[in-house]
């Protein structure tokens, strides 16, 4: 029973943690918008910018590529959520380092 009831609730995590292609893009939107936000509020030098866009066209590439058979498989998806993740981590990094510009 036990088992059983564990079988379901990693089945339903699993469910829930899927990201659809519409939510990709709008999180990439989010983050395009922060990004932009970041940079006329002072908080990221115009290096991390640079960087911080080269990222982003990176990640439009790869939703690109994935659409382009117009069917997104998990593992594309995860890819791409991967490197979304990453380049918020990246941002709130650089938000935060106290550099003084």
């Amino acid at each position: 029973m036990k088992r059983a009831l564990l079988l379901v609730m990693l089945l339903l995590a699993g469910i829930a943690t899927r990201v659809s292609a519409q939510g990709l893009q709008k999180m990439q939107q989010r983050q395009k918008a922060a990004i932009q936000s970041a940079f006329k509020k002072k908080q990221v030098t115009p290096k991390e910018y640079y960087k911080l866009q080269e990222e982003q066209k990176v990640i439009r590439k790869a939703m690109e590529r994935a659409k382009a058979d117009d069917y997104l498989s998990p593992k594309e998806q995860n890819d791409i959520y991967g490197k979304l993740q990453r380049a918020e981590k990246r941002l709130r990094k650089y938000k935060t380092n106290r550099e003084v510009y």
